[in-house]
């Protein structure tokens, strides 16, 4: 179980990094109101190019506790919290323009790894 954890904590770690460092200014399918990039993204949600950053930098926050949560336990719950939070915000900002479902995979399976790591956190 110990393995599994961490290749999930690794997995959401990459994925959030590539997804804000590496795919920022380029079109993805998970994309919502199909934008070109990121502020576009955050355009189509009503959101300001200030709230995107503060959500990349929550979630790369997020994402970097994760990975330090490897060596100092006690962060996941913490980290994983966060990333719940911020998860649950996707999916209701893809609901919210009417995304087809498919645009909420990423942000569902991030947030259903997320309270796998809470839940496994508190045993």
């Amino acid at each position: 179980m110990e393995y599994l954890i961490i290749i999930i904590k690794v997995f959401i770690f990459l994925s959030i990094v590539n997804v804000w460092f590496f795919r920022f200014n380029k079109p993805t399918s998970w994309r919502g109101g199909q934008a070109a990039n990121m502020k576009r993204e955050f355009e189509v949600y009503g959101l300001s190019e200030s709230v995107m950053y503060l959500v990349g930098g929550l979630k790369v926050l997020a994402a970097t506790l994760l990975m330090v949560s490897i060596w100092v336990p006690q962060l996941t719950l913490p980290a994983a919290g966060i990333m719940a939070v911020l998860m649950a915000g996707a999916i209701s900002m893809h609901l919210r323009v009417k995304d087809p479902l498919r645009s909420s995979f990423p942000a569902l399976s991030f947030l259903v790894l997320s309270l796998f790591l809470m839940f496994s956190s508190s045993f």
